[in-house]
């Protein structure tokens, strides 16, 4: 039956392309969720901001800036407190050190944001704007100066190992592997997505803050305090950017890369969209999309056969590099008009004047 498929023309090679997708998944899942954890966490980070009305697309930098600070720091912590050896997990004062200062980095750069656009009631979008320029370059002036002089860093954070019971169960085995084989960051994330779903649409804070997004002057009238509650959501949403900065150099690594956040809070941003706006729906998304991150290097370690084997080894490496941002743009073009933000999205909100 595969094989009447697959010979179909043009239908045939679609099916190949599911087919291969379907083999590999089992065996690739958890890169696929690493590769997801940065896109997750920003995608989080988004859901908030924007369910409160504010958008963020200032995540880019803030993933940035949080992965350079948490791996300065870390540096520097070394330095003071000397090696140490790891305990569970790679876990060193060093390192807890470095996902603090990462955190608290992101808070930072978030605090800046909340004050421009809701404050300041400057362009939403410059406001990101800004803080991409500004944390690319600094960043990168700053890793060309401490990375010369070839510093130690604080390492990075371990994964769990699963009992090989679990793993080797037939059919869930690979899922079990998938989602315990990480590392407290990326475990983090799955916990982080259950939990805002629930929060988002069965709390008080939640129908809160979805009102502040849809009709803020209604929830003023209420009695919700709609710049206060825009301030606090976008600092939660920063603390998810910097675990998703974290992630980057002191989970998935133990250095720190100019630009190493590779638009990747952009793919984020996609995600959320994708999701309309729920946490569950965005974490899905940046599977989706981590799939395509990881693209090129499974099919380097298991490539396909037949028709599709033969295209795919024409195929100069650069593609697969410019995947995932090509099916961005291909979702996300096939869900305008589709995909409903909330209705005070971006727009600055100022009280009116009491007597």
């Amino acid at each position: 039956m595969d094989q009447f498929l697959y010979s179909i023309p043009v239908i045939g090679l679609v099916f190949q392309v599911l087919g291969y997708l379907i083999a590999i998944i089992p065996t690739s899942a958890p890169i696929i969720l690493r590769a997801a954890t940065p896109l997750g966490f920003g995608a989080l980070c988004g859901v908030i901001c924007e369910r409160s009305g504010v958008v963020n697309i200032g995540i880019e930098g803030t993933m940035l800036t949080a992965a350079f600070s948490g791996w300065v720091i870390g540096i520097a912590a070394v330095g003071i407190l000397g090696p140490m050896d790891p305990g569970p997990l790679g876990v060193t004062p060093a390192l807890v050190i470095a996902l603090v200062a990462a955190l608290l980095s992101a808070v930072l750069i978030s605090l800046l944001h909340a004050w421009l656009s809701i404050s300041l009631r400057i362009d939403q979008i410059i406001s990101g704007t800004i803080i991409n320029i500004a944390a690319f370059g600094l960043t990168g002036y700053l890793n060309n100066v401490i990375a010369a002089a070839s510093p130690t860093s604080a390492g990075q954070f371990g994964k769990i190992t699963p009992p090989k019971e679990l793993i080797q169960l037939p059919v869930v085995g690979w899922i079990f592997e998938t989602l315990i084989n990480q590392g407290p960051l990326t475990i983090t994330l799955l916990v982080s997505a259950i939990v805002l779903q629930v929060l988002l649409f069965r709390s008080r804070w939640g129908l809160r803050t979805r009102a502040v997004g849809e009709h803020p002057k209604a929830a003023e009238t209420v009695g919700i305090d709609v710049i206060k509650l825009r301030y606090k959501n976008v600092l939660i949403g920063g603390v998810f950017a910097g675990l998703g900065g974290a992630f980057l150099s002191i989970e998935l690594s133990n250095s720190f890369q100019a630009g190493g956040t590779a638009g990747r809070g952009f793919i984020a941003l996609a995600a959320m969209i994708v999701g309309r706006w729920t946490p569950i729906g965005a974490l899905g998304a940046a599977l989706l999309f981590s799939l395509f991150l990881t693209i090129g290097q499974t099919i380097g370690f298991a490539p396909p056969s037949g028709q599709l084997g033969d295209i795919v080894a024409a195929l100069p490496a650069q593609v697969f590099s410019a995947l995932p941002y090509l099916v961005t743009i291909i979702v996300l073009a096939g869900l305008i008009g589709r995909s409903t933000p909330p209705a005070a999205d971006g727009r600055p909100y100022e009280r009116e004047a009491t007597a």
